[in-house]
């Protein structure tokens, strides 16, 4: 199955392709790690990271660090292709298996059904959740001002997402299933990784984290250096 492409006419195809594996629905199991990735920038590197949690308490368990050539250039709508090689990858350098991956960026929220989070979920194979700061497309509602009200994102009369509360009197986040998992699964555990601000833990870590990476590259520090790569995590470095 080909995950990633070179240009725009490739992107599309497999954005077509891949919209039709994603699958949508109640998540039943017991979560026990909650995995956030993020990444940063600097010139045609990306620095990735994935953070990795205990859930619901949040405590930390590990780090996993990717640094890659950007091989795509910025596309709204295209994030996965320009990301999603060096994010798989540092998700791949983690020793245990999450069982929910928390994405910075959409879901089916997409104008193709296939954002960043569905994108990393079916190429992991691991249940994915859209966590924006910025609603791509749709129409919504302000939430009430308490943590934990939401409103649906509508298109088209049809429900893709949610703007969730996380915070009393903050802006809302970006909330829209990405792979294995359904609209209101997801609202219950991005709320449950959310402890007293706006983003969720795992993301929080990953992004700050992700930003000091690049800066520890940047000074010439050495790259993290792994034994091995975890091979129950799905795709390829």
């Amino acid at each position: 199955m080909r995950l990633w492409a070179k240009n725009f006419s490739q992107a599309v195809k497999i954005q077509d392709l891949l919209r039709r594996k994603v699958s949508l629905s109640p998540y039943l199991r017991r979560v026990r790690l909650v995995c956030g990735v993020d990444a940063s920038y600097s010139g045609d590197s990306i620095y990735a990271c994935a953070s990795l949690f205990q859930f619901p308490d949040m405590v930390h368990l590990e780090d996993g660090f990717s640094k890659k050539k950007v091989e795509f250039p910025y596309l709204s709508g295209f994030l996965s292709f320009r990301e999603g090689k060096a994010l798989l990858s540092a998700l791949r350098r983690l020793t245990l298996l999450p069982d929910i991956l928390l994405v910075d960026g959409h879901g089916i929220a997409h104008p193709r059904s296939l954002g960043l989070a569905s994108h990393l979920g079916i190429a992991s194979g691991i249940p994915s959740i859209g966590c924006a700061k910025k609603v791509l497309l749709g129409n919504y509602d302000q939430p009430g001002r308490k943590r934990g009200s939401y409103s649906y994102i509508y298109i088209d009369g049809k429900v893709i997402g949610a703007a969730l509360r996380t915070k009393d009197d903050v802006n809302p986040i970006f909330v829209s299933p990405g792979y294995k998992i359904d609209l209101h699964s997801a609202l219950d555990l991005v709320l449950k990784c959310s402890k007293g601000f706006r983003i969720p833990e795992p993301l929080r870590r990953a992004h700050s984290n992700s930003k000091k990476f690049k800066i520890l590259g940047l000074k010439g520090y050495p790259f993290p250096s792994y034994a091995s790569t975890n091979s129950k995590v799905k795709g390829e470095d």
